[in-house]
This record gives C-alpha cells, structure tokens and sequence, in this order.
C-alpha cells in the first residue's frame, strides 16, 4: 500500500474514533469537527490563521467533504503570508533564477501576491489538489495557476481567469496602490 493511501486510511479511522467526541462537544457540526481534529494530526504544521473567514470556511468545509464523501485528504502547505516572508520567497526565488521576470512565474512580490491578501492556499497531496481542483467551485476554490498545481484561491463570484503562470496578467500598481482586486 502507497504510504499517502495509508495515511489517508489511518486519517478517516482517526476522523471516525473522534466523531462521538465531536458529536458531544459540537453537535450537527460533529462530522467538521472531527474531520479537522483529524486532518490536523496528520498535517501537524499547516497554519490556517490568516487567510480570511470566508476563505478559512471554505476550505475546512471542502476538506471535510473531501475526507467523509470520498476519503481524500486536503492538506495546506501554505496559507497566508506576511508581507516580509512573501518579499524573502520573491527575493529568493529572483536570485535562484537569476531574474525578477523568471522569479515571477513562481512568487509574486507581495504587493501582488493573494497569499498576502488571505485568499490563497497551497495544498497536498496532489491526489488532494485533484480532488480540489474537481470539486473547489462549489466552495468558492479555484486553481488559478496552469504551473502550480498546489494554489488555489478563493473567488466567490465564480471563477477568476486561468493563468499560465503566477506573473501573467497583473498589472504592477502605481506607487500608493494596490493591485489586489479581489478583496
């Protein structure tokens, strides 16, 4: 057995062991609650602080219908950042390329990165972005980016345009301004 089927099996034992425990402690919102007791034991380190409520509702709601509908595992790698740790990733990613245009197509510097915003989210395992990628539109979840697999953002109103990759079609703002649109 695969080692990510493995954990994907132990996580809905884990969800199921829990549920009485959410059952008492949360009611109709038992089978949530154990899912995200669950998933977060299997991805200790995710960190969903940050992203905004109505993308936070979002994606534990889809990673809970993930687990309990079809046994998939949603995990986050990374959610929001901080404009410093988003500034060194663009900084890295420029000296690692050796330009701002190629670093663009993987990190945007923060004035445009809607990990910044909140509305982003990184995701694991691919089987888990797949299933995102399927299923993410009734919960607001796009993958924005054709290069990244893992990003999906959170666009209530529909779909945001598909991009190739991340420096695609975002204008760079006039000093004082922002080019986040989708708040």
């Amino acid at each position: 057995m695969r080692r990510d089927a493995l954990f994907a099996r132990l996580t809905m034992v884990l969800a199921r062991l829990l549920l009485p425990v959410a059952w008492l402690r949360h009611g109709r919102r038992a089978r949530h609650a154990a899912a995200q007791w669950a998933l977060g034991l299997r991805f200790p380190h995710e960190d969903l602080r940050g992203l905004v409520p109505a993308a936070h509702t979002a994606f534990t709601a889809a990673r809970t219908e993930a687990l309990w509908r079809d046994r998939q595992l949603v995990g986050l790698t990374s959610g929001h950042r901080n404009a410093a740790e988003q500034w060194r990733m663009f900084l890295t990613e420029i000296a690692s390329t050796g330009s701002e245009a190629a670093a663009r197509r993987r990190v945007l510097p923060p004035d445009e990165s809607p990990h910044v915003v909140g509305i982003a989210m990184d995701v694991r395992p691919v089987e888990g972005a797949r299933w995102l990628e399927a299923h993410g539109w009734r919960f607001g979840l796009y993958r924005r980016y054709d290069n990244e697999w893992w990003h999906f953002e959170y666009w209530p109103g529909g779909p945001p345009p598909r991009l190739p990759h991340p420096g695609v079609m975002r204008p760079r703002p006039a000093p004082g301004q922002r080019s986040v649109v989708w708040r």
